[in-house]
């Protein structure tokens, strides 16, 4: 999906799945904590006023309308977390496994956790390794 989407423009498409049928429209859209990329999108299905979580990756925008390349029955039978809240990231890796995708690379962390053996025997007394 295209990432320079402004994520508020997706908001009340009609969504429909890889055979053309209508799942319903975009209720919600979700961004990836990290990047900011709009990553999921809530679609009202209808079916009891439930929403169904779609992946915006590989989904793509064609003629004004989210086309989401897999089966209604499958989204229908997605995770259901309710809408207005935050997605946990157990739930996107639930998410992920639902719709058979490959998890997204982890973000490298902002401060590396490693220590020298100077920095482990001044910090901690010793170095590992050596006898006490």
């Amino acid at each position: 999906m295209e990432t320079d989407i402004d994520p508020r423009s997706l908001i009340g498409r009609k969504a429909f799945d890889s055979a053309g049928h209508k799942i319903g429209t975009v209720d919600e859209v979700y961004l990836d904590d990290a990047t900011g990329v709009p990553e999921w999108a809530a679609v009202r299905t209808g079916l009891f006023s439930r929403d169904a979580f779609v992946p915006l990756e590989p989904s793509a925008l064609v003629d004004n309308t989210l086309r989401v390349p897999f089966e209604r029955s499958l989204i229908k039978d997605a995770p259901d977390f309710g809408v207005g809240r935050h997605l946990s990231p157990e739930q996107e890796l639930q998410l992920y496994h639902h719709y058979g995708l490959e998890l997204p690379p982890a973000a490298p962390p902002e401060h590396p956790a490693a220590l020298s053996d100077r920095d482990a025997e001044r910090d901690f007394g010793h170095v590992a390794g050596q006898d006490d």
